[in-house]
């Protein structure tokens, strides 16, 4: 339904009524009136042939993976069959040579490879208009995930639209809308990228994700996040977040010579730190000045 109601707004030829419309000038009325919106209405209903390398993305980003699988399968159609369902474009604003992307990335990308002009409807839309009509378009797409979807409301958030707007987008109340803000909130964009669009987790396991993961610091989110595709790394990274944290090591007390406490090493994962105090700060700043000889002594060592 929701694609219905897009594609019926976006080629109708009668703009929506708005209350602040200024009234229409003289010019524009009458028959002559007429006859320019009939040429307007006829222009945003047909179909132009635009180059590739013209056409420029916009709006929000909604896939989280490359899918260059879905591309060059994508490809081999257009080879043989032809670009079969036109893309939707916008002139881009204050640049006459050049356009936007409002729906069909795939497909622009597709035929950019392709060397290949893009058949295309282009449409006057604001940036509000625009993204409205992405969210629409990625509602009726049923292959989004709902990571996907999320992150495309959180991106609007930070865009500033308002959350009716988000709603309108995606043709989803406020309290899904809320629960799908809870994730991103909780989980960083960055972590969210590293898993990727995970099909198979819905929304409960990233609630259950959000709620394991929290007090966790995003890098070490991203290092659990390792797979062959986006379902294995949300696995793992769920995993990860489950599994018990292990006891941190014990200190070990560092004394000199004369048994005098000179600070303590710790071993952590991946390095040792050593923390020198009170006459060990001194004995530091030796140790500085004569690491080289150290490490030549110690590689000559038996070890």
């Amino acid at each position: 339904m929701a694609r219905k109601d897009l594609l019926k707004g976006l080629m109708s030829g009668d703009p929506p009524a708005r209350e602040d419309a200024a009234p229409l000038p003289r010019y524009a009325r009458g028959a002559i009136g007429a006859v320019s919106r009939s040429i307007a209405d006829l222009k945003s209903r047909s179909l132009t042939e635009v180059p590739a390398a013209a056409i420029d993305d916009a709006g929000i980003r909604d896939r989280l993976d490359e899918d260059r699988t879905g591309i060059e399968a994508l490809k081999a159609s257009i080879r043989e069959y032809g670009q079969q369902v036109p893309v939707l474009l916008r002139q881009k604003p204050g640049d006459d040579s050049r356009y936007e992307i409002v729906f069909g990335r795939r497909r622009v990308q597709a035929l950019r490879e392709l060397d290949q002009p893009v058949k295309a409807m282009i449409r006057d839309l604001s940036d509000r208009e625009l993204v409205i009509a992405q969210g629409q378009e990625n509602t009726a797409r049923k292959d989004l995930s709902f990571i996907e979807k999320a992150n495309f409301a959180a991106q609007m958030v930070r865009g500033g639209y308002e959350r009716k707007v988000i709603c309108d987008a995606l043709s989803i109340d406020k309290t899904v809308i809320s629960r799908m803000l809870s994730v991103t909130d909780a989980i960083p964009e960055a972590v969210i990228r590293a898993i990727g669009a995970a099909p198979s987790a819905g929304r409960d396991r990233w609630l259950s994700l959000a709620e394991k993961s929290a007090g966790r610091s995003p890098d070490e989110l991203v290092a659990a996040a390792r797979g062959e595709d986006s379902d294995a790394r949300f696995v793992a990274v769920l995993a990860a977040m489950t599994a018990p944290k292990p006891a941190p090591l014990t200190p070990r007390i560092l004394h000199g010579e004369d048994g005098d406490i000179l600070g303590q090493a710790r071993k952590t994962k991946g390095k040792t730190v050593i923390e020198l105090s009170g006459e060990g700060r001194a004995f530091a700043d030796w140790l500085v000045d004569h690491m080289t000889e150290l490490h030549r002594d110690w590689r000559n060592s038996d070890q």
